[in-house]
């Protein structure tokens, strides 16, 4: 196991980090599911964590996020992160609109309309979760992730169920909001198309315990 930090960092003089992380190990129980990974995110990128289903991607994605502190390790993150999970999860019993004034307050109505304009279903903010599809569910899911300005934002397979087409138009979407905004970003999926259109950079998890075994510019 390495002991310097700076050994799992594969950019450590990376100018203007805005996320570093050094996980020793991760367990639960007696099983390691991560071991020795270490990088970091810098103004403006888009890292992939590219890697086969149930390698662990999502409990790393958890652990950066500062959901999952049980590891050994430490994460530097900012105070102000927007997150998109595998699943939309939204409030079934509030209206669209209100799933976004819920986490973000200082909206009112014309910043929640502007705010799902942006991703085109600004005639949805009335429906009720159930009134809407999966894409327009991740749609709103995405507003809501960028919609308080983040400092970094989170996705965690957010193209997840999704058809191909609609698939194709959540990724053209979301990669159109980051190249306007510039949030720095960390996104996991087993796709590799996925990696390679959204990301700026592709680490790929392997092994068992997980470890980083590739990187190169996307």
């Amino acid at each position: 196991m390495a002991d310097d930090p700076a050994a799992r960092n594969p950019h450590p003089a990376l100018e203007g980090r805005v996320i570093e992380v050094d996980i020793v190990s991760k367990r639960f129980g007696q099983a390691e599911v991560l071991r020795d990974i270490g990088f970091a995110v810098g103004a403006g990128e888009v890292v992939a964590l590219l890697g086969p289903s149930g390698i662990g991607k999502s409990t790393l994605l958890r652990i950066v996020a500062g959901i999952d502190t049980d590891f050994q390790g430490s994460v530097r993150r900012p105070d102000r992160l927007g997150m998109v999970f595998q699943e939309p999860l939204l409030l079934p019993w509030r209206t669209v609109a209100e799933n976004l004034t819920l986490t973000h307050p200082d909206l009112g109505g014309d910043g929640t309309h502007a705010a799902l304009a942006r991703v085109g279903i600004a005639d949805k903010g009335a429906a009720f979760p159930a009134q809407l599809s999966l894409g327009q569910q991740r749609r709103v899911a995405l507003s809501r992730a960028i919609a308080g300005k983040p400092q970094a934002l989170i996705l965690d397979e957010p193209f997840a169920s999704l058809d191909a087409d609609m698939g194709a138009e959540m990724l053209a979407l979301t990669a159109r909001l980051i190249a306007e905004t510039r949030i720095p970003t960390v996104f996991v999926t087993h796709s590799e198309a996925e990696a390679r259109i959204l990301g700026t950079r592709i680490l790929r998890l392997s092994g068992r315990p997980a470890t980083i075994t590739g990187e190169e510019a996307a």
